[in-house]
């Protein structure tokens, strides 16, 4: 890794994280009835299906997982291209009366999160919908938080987070890059 990044989290930090995110998520919602989580594409995907493993295990308990992909959702498309690629959309049967939460890597402005509440109200009216977040890094432009955090940041001017996932980069990471450096 070079050494202008700086890792926050590795992978045994962000497994234990994970597996904290779990608990909390069963404790918010007094359980897992009608329990349902939904990652936002890409990451939050994996990391869903982390989450519901760490839930499994824990509770001897399959909760059902669903994937969002919100490019079409996003308030910015105009600026995403002419063809945008849109991955697919896939959530349980029914979500009416659900307590879904959605699941992401990073919560930064917000508007990923208000795209993917757009997209979800398409699909059902869950009972009470949360958010879960491997990273809360701040700088909110819309009033959204998280309910679940596995780790905040100050994330200082000129920086981003990266979570890298051993399903799609090889490795399981959270680390600080400067703009403009790939991970």
């Amino acid at each position: 890794m070079p050494p202008k990044q700086t890792v926050v989290l590795d992978a045994r930090a962000m497994e234990r994280t994970v597996k904290r995110m779990a608990d909390e998520i069963v404790e918010l919602n007094a359980g897992t009835e009608r329990l349902v989580l939904v990652g936002i594409q890409r990451r939050g995907v994996q990391l869903a299906d982390r989450l519901v493993r760490a839930i499994a295990d824990a509770e001897g308990v399959e909760v059902p997982r669903g994937a969002l992909d919100i490019t079409l959702y996003r308030d910015d498309l105009q600026t995403v291209g002419p063809r945008p690629v849109v991955g697919p959309t896939s959530l349980p049967a029914n979500i009416d009366g659900a307590r879904v939460v959605i699941v992401d890597d990073v919560l930064y402005t917000g508007r990923t999160v208000r795209a993917a509440l757009d997209e979800l109200a398409d699909f059902g009216r869950p009972a009470r919908i949360a958010l879960a977040v491997l990273v809360d890094r701040g700088g909110r432009e819309l009033p959204i938080h998280a309910d679940v955090v596995g780790k905040k940041l100050d994330v200082p001017a000129g920086e981003r987070v990266d979570v890298l996932v051993s399903e799609l980069d090889g490795k399981d990471a959270v680390v600080l890059v400067p703009e403009g450096d790939a991970a």
